[in-house]
């Protein structure tokens, strides 16, 4: 049961215009379906929280949500009485902490948001509302490429009447040099022949040594292995002295020739696998769980800590202010002599 705390809670600070920014897709999401803001927002919460969700409550989505910035703009408490203060958020139901992954194979990353309401939310709202946004995101298709602008149509001026057209240039003249063929780039196993010097010395070709090599090596390309897996293969466990680099590795070339490889890519995962769903995270040591595990926006352990402790109670900021005062003082009083 929520107790209502009748202390006056001090006005939240602006929100700096230099605040910064989390990066794209990180930071704070604000919920949709939230009352409008009013002057008895956070009535219920102690005068710390009341601080510090007024605060966060005028960020802008996108802000970055860490704890510590969020105790940079915030002077009168530290990190961990900022902690504490959104743990004690998270179960009164104004936000919860997730990871989601975007992209898709080897580009996949997770990013980590926070979603925040101003109107406090039961675990049941949260867990659906997640559950939506997982289905939006698994639904989700990217957009169509806008399709190229259409170049408009060039006019020419209209002849003069009885006007002698002009003259069309002659085509210039076609020379030897210009009817011989560019000289072709070199295949990938010529290449990387040629990089076997620069790997290890004890292994330089020569031009025509890498032209004598290059169809065995192209098996090993056809085979599906990469020109860094065969330069890796011929310069692995050299001996001290290589006498016929050209010898050495034709016989590794020959030796060491890989198994066929499958050359069908596999299919996309985004086609086949659906996208994985939201991640909650324990507001407090950041677990990771199914919103159905994280009640309050916390792991066991955590909300076990969190019940049997009661929470931290708040402290009015005038009394560390008159606490500090009166260390000062004592301070002042060692100093005189």
């Amino acid at each position: 049961m929520v107790i209502q705390h009748h202390s006056s809670a001090l006005p939240a600070p602006a929100v700096s215009a230099a605040y910064p920014m989390a990066k794209p897709g990180y930071g704070k999401r604000s919920v949709p379906g939230q009352q409008r803001r009013t002057r008895d927002d956070f009535a219920l919460l102690p005068t710390r929280e009341r601080y510090v969700a007024g605060f966060v409550d005028h960020l802008p989505d996108g802000a970055a949500m860490s704890v510590k910035q969020l105790a940079k703009q915030l002077p009168l408490y530290g990190q961990q009485a900022i902690s504490t203060a959104l743990k004690a958020l998270s179960v009164a139901g104004h936000l919860r902490r997730v990871r989601c992954a975007v992209g898709a194979g080897d580009e996949t990353r997770w990013v980590f948001r926070t979603f925040w309401s101003r109107t406090a939310r039961d675990n049941e709202w949260w867990t659906t509302y997640l559950a939506t946004e997982t289905a939006a995101r698994s639904a989700g298709s990217t957009p169509p490429a806008p399709a190229p602008a259409a170049v408009p149509q060039q006019r020419t001026a209209p002849e003069a009447p009885g006007a002698t057209p002009a003259p069309e240039a002659p085509a210039p003249a076609t020379t030897p040099a210009a009817r011989t063929a560019p000289p072709t780039a070199p295949s990938p196993a010529y290449l990387a022949l040629a990089e076997l010097g620069r790997r290890d010395i004890r292994l330089a070709l020569s031009a025509d040594d890498c032209t004598a090599l290059e169809k065995q090596a192209a098996e090993w390309l056809a085979r599906g292995v990469t020109t860094d897996y065969l330069i890796a293969a011929l310069t692995a466990g050299l001996p001290a002295q290589v006498d016929c680099p050209p010898r050495f590795v034709r016989r590794r070339l020959t030796d060491k020739i890989p198994p066929q490889l499958s050359t069908t890519p596999s299919p996309s995962p985004s086609v086949d696998t659906p996208a994985p769903r939201l991640l909650m995270e324990c507001t407090d040591c950041g677990r990771p769980g199914q919103p159905e595990a994280l009640p309050d926006g916390l792991c066991r352990p955590c909300r076990a800590a969190h019940s049997e402790g009661g929470g931290t109670p708040s402290v009015d900021p005038t009394e560390i202010a008159a606490v500090k005062a009166h260390m000062a003082n004592i301070r002042d009083l060692l100093k005189a002599p």
